[in-house]
This record gives structure tokens, C-alpha cells and sequence, in this order.
């Protein structure tokens, strides 16, 4: 018997509310590559063709048009279905903090995972600044922490590394020749923002920062308009976003280093919460401890 996957209904409601992969991949937390692959899948299972190419994008045919329909129908009710187990006595609840970097896949991915393990968990979030979350863990508000790692401590289930992007807008910064080079960052402490003039000062080229701020959208809401180019993971290079071309000859940055920190005493759903984002970050980034 053929069944449809749920993620995978989720995902061509997604695309039919917003019109392109691109932004259902927004949507439902995911990259573009997996939605796609995901639309094939439906396909495959349905047995008939979903999309069709319509000038430089994708459109819904008949049958999928049809599917969607019947999508809204199928995950309302599973969502009815979750609510009416709401009354049901929670079993504790887990509290897990963030950086912005983090608030995507494969986040969304292992979250998924546990709430599907542990579905009577209620499951807290915090994002914020990495130095903010980190008084926060040790003063006991927050169970499982994701941040950029400062130094090794004892409370790590494990730290990786992943490479630092010269991230730029997909149209061209606004910049005269010869002028210093416009960045947008985030206001310090931030590990992003010192590598990045480290970087530049060190190859003795000139900069100035035209926009900054504590919140990652506004950073690339600046970048995404041209004002400047800004450093940080290659997993934000969509929408409007592009890893800097070989041609603004930028100098190499360094690779960020994160941890994943388990409160001390904290509940055994909290630990499983941390173990799966360890396995979930293994399979996507380098783990180096």
C-alpha cells in the first residue's frame, strides 16, 4: 500500500502557498536540494507528475493541484489529532538555547526527532547571543545549549567546526572603485565580527562598517539590499544571498567552532535531546570532539 509522507505533503503545501522551492524550503525548514527531492519522492508515490517548468520556475499540474487539496485535509487532521492530546499531563519540559545561526536545518530536522520520541516534552527555546545563552546555562535556565564555543568545558557533549563565508548579495554591493569595503555585522561580542577584521586587517585592506546590529535579519537584510557583505555560515547562502565571488578577492576566514552543552543535573529527555543533536550535526558538520 502507497502511503504519503507527511513532511512530504507539508512541503508541496509549502510550495503552493508560496509559489517556489526556494521559499517552501523557508517554510518548512529545510534546503532547497531536500525539498526537491522530497516533490520526487511525492511524485514517485503518487505515480504522476506533481510540477511542471514554467519560465524559470515551477508550477503545480492538475494532480498536484488535486494532491494539495487533499494535503490540507490530511495534515489538519494530524494536527487535530496532536491537539486533542493537549490535556495530557506533559512529562517535564526541556529548555534549549541557541545562536541564530542554528534556527534552520538540520535544527528543525532533530527537534522533529525528538518530538516524535518524546511527544508529551514540552520544549523550550532560547536564541540569543552566544555569551547571553551561556550565563543562562549556568544559572540553570536553560538544559541544552548550541553556541559558539570560547573555550573547552566540562559540561560539552561535543563541539565541531564548520568553515566561515564571505556571504555577499546575489545582485553586487553598491561601492565606488577603490572605496573600503562595506560590511555589515553584528554589534561585539561577536566571534563572526572579529574574524572577519582580523582577516581583513591582516591582508591591509580598508573597511567600513555601514550597518550593525544585534539581530542576524537585519545583518542580511543590509546584505540582501547590497549595502555591504558580511561573514558568516555558508548555510545562509539563499535568498538573495551568495558566497562572496573569487573576483572581490577576499582573505580567507577560519572555521567557527560550536559546542553542545548539557546542563549539570539536568532530566534524562534533556540528554536525549542533546545526544540527537550531536548524531544530527555529525551527519552535517565536521564534529571535532
Amino acid at each position: 500500500m502507497r502511503e504519503f509522507e507527511p513532511d512530504h505533503l507539508r512541503a508541496l503545501v509549502a510550495f503552493a502557498d508560496t509559489g517556489t522551492l526556494a521559499r517552501a524550503a523557508e517554510v518548512v525548514g529545510r534546503t532547497p536540494s531536500a525539498v526537491t527531492a522530497q516533490m520526487q519522492r511525492l511524485e514517485e508515490v503518487a505515480g504522476v507528475a506533481l510540477l511542471r517548468p514554467a519560465g524559470r520556475g515551477r508550477e503545480l499540474t492538475e494532480a498536484g493541484t488535486r494532491l494539495v487539496a487533499h494535503a490540507r485535509t490530511i495534515l489538519g487532521a494530524h494536527r487535530a489529532a496532536w491537539a486533542s492530546l493537549a490535556t495530557i499531563e506533559p512529562e517535564g519540559q526541556v529548555s534549549l538555547g541557541l545562536t541564530q545561526d542554528f534556527t534552520g536545518s538540520p535544527l528543525i530536522d532533530a527537534l522533529r526527532a525528538f518530538s516524535g520520541s518524546r511527544p508529551r516534552v514540552r520544549t523550550a527555546f532560547r536564541v540569543g547571543r552566544s555569551a547571553e545563552l551561556s550565563e543562562q546555562l549556568a544559572a540553570g535556565d536553560i538544559d541544552v545549549l548550541v553556541a559558539m564555543r570560547q573555550e573547552v568545558r566540562g559540561d560539552e557533549v561535543a563541539s565541531f567546526s564548520t568553515p566561515m563565508r564571505w556571504l555577499a548579495p546575489a545582485d553586487g554591493v553598491s561601492m565606488l572603485p577603490g572605496a573600503p569595503l562595506p560590511l555589515a555585522l553584528l554589534d561585539p561580542p561577536c566571534g563572526f565580527r572579529d574574524a572577519a577584521l582580523r582577516a581583513l586587517d591582516k591582508a591591509g585592506l580598508d573597511y567600513r562598517i555601514v550597518a550593525t546590529g544585534v539581530s542576524l535579519d537585519g545583518v542580511f537584510a543590509a546584505v540582501r539590499a547590497g549595502i555591504g557583505i558580511t561573514a558568516r555560515l555558508e548555510a545562509r547562502t539563499h535568498d538573495g544571498i551568495i558566497a562572496a565571488p573569487v573576483e572581490m578577492a577576499l582573505p580567507p576566514l577560519p572555521h567557527a567552532e560550536f559546542s553542545i552543552r548539557l546542563r549539570d543535573g539536568a532530566e534524562a529527555s534533556a540528554e536525549e535531546l542533546a545526544e540527537l543533536l550531536r548524531r544530527t550535526f555529525e551527519t552535517q558538520l565536521q564534529v571535532v570532539g
